[in-house]
Order: C-alpha cells, then structure tokens, then sequence
C-alpha cells in the first residue's frame, strides 16, 4: 500500500471545499505533481461512490494502477473520451476529466465535448490538466462548458462569451481572411476561474529537477536538400513512385517537414497516399550516438517510426510495459505523450519535432521523476533543415506555423 505525500492531501481537501461550493473544480497541475493521484484522493474524501475517470487510452494502465496501489474502495470506471459513447450509466456521483485541455477546442466545440456536455453536465465534475491553456485562455470556455456548474454560465456559447473575454482580429487561412479568437483577456479569465481552480507545481511535489536540452547538429544528405527546394520552388513534382503535391502553404509545410526527416506522404493518380520512406540518416545517427544508453525517441510522422523500425530491429520497442520491464529502447509518437510516464529512459531523444509549443513542452517533462536532478533531453537537428527553427519557438511554447515557414524557407530558394 502507498501513502500521499503531504502536498496532495492539501489539495484534495481543498479541491473538496471548492466541489462542495461550486459543483465543479480545476485542478491545473504540472507535470509530475501527482495530480491523479490527488484527484483520486479528492473523490475518496468527497465520499463519492461510483467514479467516473476519462482519460487518454495509453493513461488508462497507469490510472488503474495508482487506483489499486492506494487501495480506494469507491466503484470507478476509467475509459478513453474515444469511448464515451458505450458509456450508458448515468447514475456516476462524479466525473474526473483528464487532460480537460482537449475538450478545449474554439470557436466551436468539437464532436466528444457536445456528447460529454450532453451525458454528463449535471454531475459534480473536476477538470484536470498540466497546459489548460497552453495555446489560448480561449480553451477554458468549452472546458468548463461541459458542466452545468461552469463559471461562464450565463454565456450560452462560446461566441456571445468572446465579447467579453476576447480581443477579436483578422487571420489568412490560404486566400481567406476569417476571425481569430486567441487574444483572450488572461487577468479577466482568471479572475473568474480562480475560485474553481487549485495550481498544483513540480516544486510543491519536491522536485529539483534539471531539464538540460542538447542540440545534436547532424549533415543533411544533399538529395533532401535538393528535393526540398525543388518543392519549394515548384510546388508539384512527378515521381516514379506517385506525386508529391504541395498546392498549399500548410501543405507544403508539412512536406518538407516530413522530406527533411527522411519520409514523406506521396499520392498515387487516384490521389490515394503512398508511404514513402527515402532516407534512414537520422535513425542511424541516433542508434550509433546513443550506443549502450537506454533512451526514449520522440517521433512525429507515422513513417518516422517505420523508419526507427527498420534500423532499431529488436532494440526499440512501442509497449511502455516492455521498455520499464527490458533493456530495450522506447519509440513513442509525440502527440501520444499524454498521461505516459517515461522515466525509465537515461535520456529522451526528439527524431523530430512538432509544430506545436504544449505538445513540446508536455512531453519533454515525460521524463521527469522526483528522485532524479538531472534529466538529458537531445535534439536531432539536420543541417539548413526545419527542426532549429521549430525548437526557436516550441521551447518558448509557441507554436511554428506556415506563415513562419515561408518567411524561413520560401526567401532562400
């Protein structure tokens, strides 16, 4: 049987106080914290009898093991947002969301927050995220929107909400001008949510953690240079193997993001997608410098892992069970990070980077544990390529998109 650390029994009982006031709470912890394990205490002192928890599918494991390893004795029922539909109780006395930042999408609220806002608004809920709003304070409105008991309540959608909270402009999204909502107001936002929300830190966990980040300068073959500025240049190319269509800025941001790690996406006359693998040189880099070292490597592109595959053979594994149980290496997606605890890897290793500044920064803490200062994070940047000009942004939790790109790239060709 484990115990709590002193720092989550505080904040269960204070997430209890703001549940038995408002309905609805937030627990807004960083990675590490040991915020699940918090929101797990917090229903057991809520005197809740029959829980449920939705999360990511790859979380599931490590929930239902916290849950075990602390002997909480309330019904629980821990289940992926992707399987909400088969949910057909209703008589839960509390919801915990996980991750609540997907649930965050704006203008409008995507597909699984109307269903969830549909089965589940009038039960006592606690929202639970480490980057709640890591792109915009516009993503708290449809997080909290999925509760009957939302501080935004007299704003019916998320529209009539923005003329308070948002500073509307103009942006282009290929040859057309639409609005743009993520100049929200913070100091106003928070003002209203602060008496729903608890801010949990790693410092509070007792971490003293080091996050040292290494560049890793690698030559890129001349081939991917070349084949990047000839898409640049003409947008289109015909190959032996399909075409490689790039009629669009975001379009042609991805390509060369994909070209420039050695696969790329090509369609076929039908326009159906052909997996193209081309070049394996950072995968080889990777494998030869890390020799010996137990690593997780961060990838972005399905066919990265494919690539990883091909020169790890049976070093590399995609199971967490299999890396913390082996000597093996870990190969995860970047955007599969949620809820995955990798701190068995001496160091973590990014193949390649997303655009995205949350998606950066929530992973790069996977790796993070309390009883260890120092944590190596390596990043494979390719010569004259893209990953030293995302990490620019990322790092700083910004974001790298096409307009940045074409400013970067279109200029030097």
């Amino acid at each position: 049987m484990y115990n709590l650390r002193p720092h989550q029994i505080e904040k269960s009982k204070h997430l209890v106080s703001i549940l038995k006031t408002y309905t609805c709470a937030y627990l807004r912890g960083e990675v590490r914290s040991g915020k699940t394990i918090t929101v797990l205490e917090t229903a057991r002192i809520y005197q809740a009898k029959k829980v449920l928890f939705l999360t990511k599918k790859k979380a599931i494991p490590s929930i239902q093991n916290d849950y075990d390893n602390f002997g909480f004795d309330y019904e629980i029922t821990i289940t992926n947002y992707e399987s909400i539909h088969k949910i057909k109780e209703s008589d839960f006395d509390l919801i915990i969301y996980d991750e609540a930042h997907c649930l965050g999408a704006y203008p409008k609220p995507a597909v699984r927050t109307k269903l969830i806002k549909k089965m589940f608004s009038h039960i006592p809920c606690i929202l639970l995220s480490g980057t709640p709003s890591a792109e915009s304070y516009s993503q708290f409105y449809h997080q909290f929107y999925v509760s009957d008991f939302t501080p935004f309540i007299k704003f019916t959608n998320f529209y009539k909400w923005s003329k308070e909270f948002i500073t509307v402009t103009k942006k282009k999204i290929g040859t057309h001008e639409v609005n743009d909502y993520s100049d929200a107001n913070v100091a106003a936002i928070e003002k209203i949510i602060s008496p729903y929300s608890i801010i949990m830190t790693q410092q509070e966990a007792g971490f003293e953690t080091i996050i040292t980040e290494t560049i890793l300068n690698i030559e890129t073959p001349v081939s991917i240079i070349n084949l990047v500025k000839r898409l640049i240049k003409d947008r289109a190319i015909e190959g032996t193997k399909g075409y490689l269509m790039a009629e669009s800025p975001a379009k042609l941001q991805s390509k060369c993001h994909q070209i420039f790690n050695g696969t790329v996406i090509l369609e076929d006359e039908n326009q159906n997608n052909i997996n193209h693998i081309f070049s394996t040189y950072k995968a080889q880099y990777i494998k030869e410098r890390f020799k010996g070292v137990k690593i997780a490597i961060m990838y972005y592109y399905q066919n990265e892992l494919e690539v990883l595959k091909s020169v790890f053979g049976d070093e590399i594994t995609t199971c967490i069970d299999e890396f913390n149980s082996s000597n093996k290496n870990f190969a995860i997606q970047q955007s599969s990070t949620e809820g995955m605890n990798i701190s068995k890897a001496d160091a973590l290793v990014y193949y390649n980077l997303g655009f995205s500044g949350k998606n950066y920064i929530q992973s790069r803490d996977r790796l993070t544990i309390k009883d260890r200062k120092n944590n190596n994070v390596y990043i494979v940047c390719e010569s004259g390529g893209m990953t030293a000009k995302i990490l620019q942004r990322v790092k700083d939790k910004k974001s790298y998109n096409s307009k940045l790109f074409l400013k970067d790239f279109e200029a030097a060709i």
